[in-house]
């Protein structure tokens, strides 16, 4: 059991992957092309990745773009689901705010940028702006279609045994129900969220950021550090989706894979 994960698969297979894949990466790059600038091998990665911890900045803009990003989807958090509750819950308040969400909904985040830059100036907000954007309607959506899914006979079940205020249906019978869709709403935006990063952070709101100097460094020619910061932007994303899908199905879903305790 040891070589398997908790979902079965083998890792070394995965393992197997990403080797194979470096080795292809250093061939097609050191062999084929022989121009830095097009493919950077995983050998001049490797070495801007070092020159780059040596320089410390990275932690520096690793800590920048968390804060944008935390302002982004707490925002959307703490907006996206209650209206998503609201509209999901209320049919009226659902024929006025959809006709004005789906207006708003397709409307791409980058296309915003000169608002938040009018509203909030160059500053972190401007940034986080833009990622609330860009995670504030997937979360809006699935919560709204969690209640919208939430069966009737829970309801009345709920009215029979004495919830009969709409205040506790919602927490105690639609909210639970609705959870799995609610989550994966959040999944979703924090996904769609940390892509928006890197334009956020392209129109100067600070000197730091993974998405600033991946920006920066391509300016300079620099495609080594380029990869370097597209790695960790993917291996922090990744690992958010690790960390949230692992404490939700273990804190909040458990009762799907039949786990009491």
């Amino acid at each position: 059991m040891g070589k398997y994960s908790t979902n079965g698969r083998d890792w070394r297979l995965g393992a197997l992957a990403i080797v194979c894949t470096l080795i292809i990466w250093q061939f097609i790059a050191t062999v084929i092309i022989r121009y830095p600038f097009i493919l950077p091998a995983p050998t001049d990665v490797f070495s801007a990745f070092i020159s780059l911890i040596q320089k410390g900045d990275i932690f520096i803009d690793l800590g920048t773009s968390l804060v944008h990003f935390a302002i982004g989807l707490g925002l959307a958090l703490i907006v996206g689901i209650p209206l998503g509750i609201i509209i999901g819950w209320n049919r009226r308040i659902e024929a006025l705010a959809d006709p004005v969400i789906e207006l708003l909904r397709p409307i791409p985040p980058l296309a915003w940028i000169p608002f938040a830059i009018i509203w909030f100036g160059l500053t972190s907000f401007s940034a986080g702006f833009i990622i609330f954007i860009g995670a504030v309607f997937p979360i809006i959506i699935n919560t709204y279609s969690g209640f919208r899914g939430v069966p009737r006979v829970f309801v009345e079940a709920g009215k029979m045994l004495g919830c009969t205020k709409d205040r506790d249906l919602v927490r105690y019978i639609a909210f639970p129900a609705a959870l799995p869709s609610v989550a994966a709403g959040i999944r979703i935006a924090t996904g769609v969220g940390w892509m928006c990063l890197v334009a956020a952070e392209l129109f100067g709101v600070s000197n730091f950021g993974l998405g600033q100097k991946l920006w920066f460094y391509y300016s300079l020619h620099q495609m080594d550090s380029v990869v370097v910061y597209m790695i960790l932007l993917g291996l922090i994303g990744l690992a958010f989706d690790m960390i949230f899908r692992y404490y939700v199905d273990k804190k909040f879903l458990k009762w799907r894979t039949g786990e009491v305790a």
